[in-house]
């Protein structure tokens, strides 16, 4: 069955991994060693990209749990530094959504992400109007690897999963897309991604991955 629509994971897919600078400055100003600190980090980001806590309560949360303490006023520069480690764009990968778009294809973003991020794309990122649906779980108060959210995003796009690419960096949420009937492909880089699409006879009347031109709107 030939793909008609596709759907993007935004983190590590449409974005690139964590930008180092950022990422070297939210170290710093915690004032904790770098194991530490994301271990905490990441033990209380579902919670923060379902909506149940915000940035400020989530680094409450995470400084409670490294026994360390941040005043107001550092846990603003961590929001702050915290949404800009993620906001280095994936090129390639944006060319690729634009070409689907211009040959018709349906998009979707399905993104777990907190409310301050998504602030943020939604002032700076102009190329997100021309998605015809995004899910982002903080609005919805589900998120991956929950199969409902799979199921709301093909209904709000009108597509059914058995015709559409879903693409995700993690493992688990790849094998909840795939239980709901979705052609999921975990992804790595553009290059392994025409790989896959053409090993598994995905690719036929897309648009190539990786011969579109890298630039965003």
């Amino acid at each position: 069955m030939a793909i008609t629509a596709v759907i993007f994971d935004y983190g590590r897919v449409l974005s690139n991994s964590e930008d180092p600078v950022a990422k070297e400055k939210m170290i710093a100003l915690t004032g904790l060693d770098e194991s530490k600190l994301f271990a905490s980090y990441w033990r209380f980001r579902h919670e923060y990209d379902l909506g149940q806590l915000n940035g400020i309560t989530y680094w409450n949360s995470v400084a409670k749990d490294a026994g360390v303490a941040f005043t107001p006023e550092r846990i603003q520069y961590l929001i702050e530094t915290d949404v800009l480690m993620w906001t280095s764009l994936n090129e390639e990968m944006l060319a690729w959504v634009v070409a689907l778009q211009d040959a018709g294809f349906p998009t979707a973003i399905l993104s777990n992400m907190g409310e301050e991020m998504l602030c943020y794309m939604r002032q700076e990122f102009g190329w997100l109007a021309h998605f015809q649906h995004h899910t982002w779980s903080c609005e919805l108060g589900i998120g991956k690897p929950d199969p409902a959210i799979y199921v709301h995003t093909c209904e709000r796009l009108g597509v059914a999963p058995q015709q559409t690419l879903f693409l995700d960096d993690k493992p688990e949420n790849i094998e909840a897309a795939t239980s709901v009937g979705l052609n999921a492909v975990l992804f790595h880089s553009i290059g392994q991604l025409r790989q896959d699409l053409e090993a598994r006879n995905l690719l036929e009347g897309l648009p190539i991955p990786g011969e579109a031109t890298p630039a965003h709107a």
